[in-house]
């Protein structure tokens, strides 16, 4: 799917240009179009029938009218010496219980339910084009602007088992658009004033129908006297259409890139092959990494479900949340570190009589050491996340002792905690999932979550020099010290789960 051409403007009341983007694998416009606006704001089928016959060949507002706070928080932050102490002492993730999820409601399953209909209800009445507000950002950013959504089936159809609007087998979709929350809001106001709203609209898109694979792409150096034991380093190629992709994730396969190249320039000979991956498909659910540790480790857990009934229009949110909890990264590994209390043993599971077959693991499987992952922006790394894998820290905090204080240009910059918390929502997971050691750098955030992941301002202006190059020091000798080591290190204990 590539976007060709794309203009959004308001030409009555008053012309003024639209700050929106189209979603991704959304169909295009046949021609040009001129339409009206329609408002669908109606909260119970009785609503929904008054748009009877009013939609055909117009423009639907179909997002969300959301609430703009005052922002007086900074937009780019690092890591506090607070944020790390309260990461280097939280409790193993393993031994503290979990708060018991909340079934929704009634009242909830009803709305999610309407939702659907009204959806289903845009594509009976024929309308021209969908016009969705931006799931996060204010101030001219688009933010999780995402895929498109396909006509919904059955509500109680399960998440994974839906269509996605990249499957050629997809139905006929409504072409889409989102537009900035600041202009959604603009233009709800207009409209609920009964001001005649309409716009110009030209959308034109082509499907690359004649290879439909996407391709992870793999280089090594080899090993000497252990070189069939791996060490794995990578992150992701993919990125979202809204911008370039510079800090998700083009940061961090520079970085990987750049550790080897270090390596490459000193003429390094290691104990062990160093194979970087550059994974495809990550923010379709790491799809590159789960075919690549399938193909040469083992089988792979299929992820968790994802709420049912989740809505047409939130479906791009919601395909980053079921695809690995991909929600903030960093904020959520601070936050529960934070408020981590004294650990209490988790609840054990109740013993059924016949559990998920053992899974049967390739050759491969046992001399894979371990998996690097960066994929959190362009911020320095201070340290890295252990996933519950406490033998680890003895040996990392070593491995961090020269990067106590590293000076990059004018910068100085200190790599030093070791935190057991899990991080989340990138390909180390994969490796995870059937016990390999998966791990993922604590990074600064900088401005990662606040304005570039997933957005319209994720571009190459928003990267530090200084902090990528720091990155790929720090990676670029742990991965020496893990190819060049006597012992591959030590995994912890795998936890079996129902196989695909």
């Amino acid at each position: 799917w590539t976007l060709k051409r794309f203009s959004a403007e308001v030409v009555e009341p008053q012309g003024f240009p639209l700050l929106a983007y189209p979603r991704a694998w959304s169909p295009g416009l046949d021609a040009p179009l001129a339409s009206e606006v329609v408002l669908v704001e109606a909260t119970n089928e009785e609503e929904l029938q008054k748009y009877k016959g009013q939609l055909r060949g117009k423009i639907v507002l179909a997002g969300t009218v959301r609430d703009l706070k005052t922002k007086f928080d900074p937009v780019g932050t690092r890591l506090t010496e607070k944020d790390l102490l309260a990461l280097a002492n939280a409790p193993d993730p393993a031994t503290v219980a979990r708060r018991p999820s909340t079934p929704p409601s009634a009242q909830e399953i009803a709305q999610l339910r309407f939702n659907f209909r009204k959806t289903q209800f845009y594509y009976e009445e024929g309308a021209a084009l969908l016009v969705g507000s931006s799931p996060g950002g204010d101030g001219g950013m688009l933010q999780f602007v995402q895929s498109a959504s396909v006509q919904p089936p059955a509500f109680d159809t399960p998440f994974n088992q839906r269509i996605a609007p990249w499957d050629p087998k997809a139905p006929k979709m409504i072409p889409q658009i989102a537009l900035s929350n600041d202009h959604y809001n603009r233009l709800a106001r207009m409209l609920r004033q009964g001001e005649k709203v309409s716009l110009n609209v030209n959308l034109q898109v082509e499907f690359h129908d004649a290879d439909l694979m996407s391709y992870n792409t793999i280089a090594e150096i080899p090993g000497g006297d252990l070189k069939d034991e791996v060490v794995m380093l990578g992150g992701h190629l993919d990125s979202w259409h809204t911008g370039t992709g510079a800090t998700d994730n083009a940061a961090g396969v520079s970085v990987m890139m750049e550790a080897v190249r270090i390596l490459k320039a000193l003429n390094v000979q290691p104990r062990r092959t160093i194979r970087i991956a550059l994974w495809s498909g990550e923010e379709q659910g790491l799809l590159g990494s789960r075919a690549y540790v399938k193909e040469h480790f083992g089988p792979v857990p299929p992820p968790p479900p994802a709420p049912v009934g989740t809505t047409a229009p939130d479906a791009a949110a919601a395909a980053v949340a079921h695809k690995t909890g991909k929600t903030p990264k960093k904020r959520d590994a601070r936050e529960a570190a934070a408020k981590a209390g004294t650990p209490v043993a988790a609840p054990t599971p109740a013993p059924t009589p016949a559990g998920p077959p053992a899974p049967v693991f390739k050759p491969e499987y046992d001399k894979f050491n371990v998996y690097f992952n960066m994929d959190s922006g362009t911020g320095a790394v201070r340290g890295i996340y252990l996933q519950g894998n406490e033998p680890l820290r003895p040996i990392f905090r070593e491995w961090l002792q020269p990067f106590r204080e590293l000076k990059v240009g004018d910068k100085t910059y200190t790599a030093s905690t070791i935190t057991i918390s899990n991080a989340g929502g990138s390909d180390f997971l994969s490796f995870n999932a059937i016990g390999l050691n998966g791990l993922d750098f604590l990074q600064d955030d900088v401005e990662y979550e606040s304005r570039t992941w997933h957005s319209n301002q994720d571009t190459f202006d928003r990267v530090i020099p200084e902090d990528v190059k720091q990155a790929a020091i720090v990676v670029a000798s742990f991965v020496y010290r893990a190819a060049m080591s006597d012992q591959k290190l030590p995994r912890k204990p795998f936890r079996q789960t129902p196989q695909q």
